[in-house]
């Protein structure tokens, strides 16, 4: 019996993470895979008390509390890392939208090196397989302030913060060798792309 292999899909605001996420699923469970789906946001009983960090953050922004913030997501990473993936069936794929990356928006002050230093020292879980999920900021930004909720970022508010915010993404995907998926065509195309990487793994 094989342990639960653990995916996290990455990537800035409008770049398609969810939607690519939901066709992964579609795709491997249709091969019969065991596919399990996590949400960071729903899996995180510390969510509340964090989020209210990240709101003082967006509205009285330091250093102090931006590092505070990495803290937190380190710690809630770390939780599920021990309380939540252990608990997953065997011989299933997980899938989860988000992992450490997502601190891509609290990136201001504190480097991505010692965000990911901290993870490791929480021993927060590493992915079997990490996607970074890239378009240009232009396509995503629209994308983004398409959608009925807007851009929905509580700091990022601006083009040019989102660019910067892209261009750190990318680097940290190519630095960490990451698998980069460019979602820029269409969901098939990079459906396919992110499926035949989980099935190189598999194997």
């Amino acid at each position: 019996m094989n342990p639960s292999l653990f995916i996290s899909l990455d990537g800035p605001k409008g770049t398609g993470k969810t939607t690519l996420l939901e066709a992964v699923t579609a795709a491997l469970r249709a091969d019969n895979q065991k596919v399990i789906r996590l949400c960071e946001r729903k899996s995180d009983p510390f969510r509340a008390e964090t989020m209210a960090l990240v709101n003082q953050l967006a509205r009285n922004p330091s250093p102090e509390l931006e590092w505070a913030v990495c803290q937190r997501f380190a710690d809630s990473r770390s939780w599920i890392s021990q309380h939540v993936l252990p608990k997953q069936p065997p011989n299933s794929i997980i899938l989860i939208d988000r992992w450490y990356p997502s601190d891509a928006a609290f990136r201001h002050t504190v480097p991505f090196a010692e965000i990911l230093q901290l993870n490791m020292e929480r021993d927060v879980r590493v992915p079997d397989l990490h996607v970074g999920v890239i378009t240009a900021p232009d396509i995503s930004w629209a994308r983004a302030t398409a959608r009925s909720r807007g851009l929905g970022g509580t700091v990022i508010q601006k083009h040019a913060e989102h660019v910067a915010c892209t261009e750190m993404f990318e680097q940290a995907v190519a630095d960490h060798g990451w698998m980069l998926c460019r979602n820029e065509g269409t969901i098939e195309e990079a459906t396919m792309q992110v499926v035949s990487e989980i099935y190189k793994v598999l194997r």
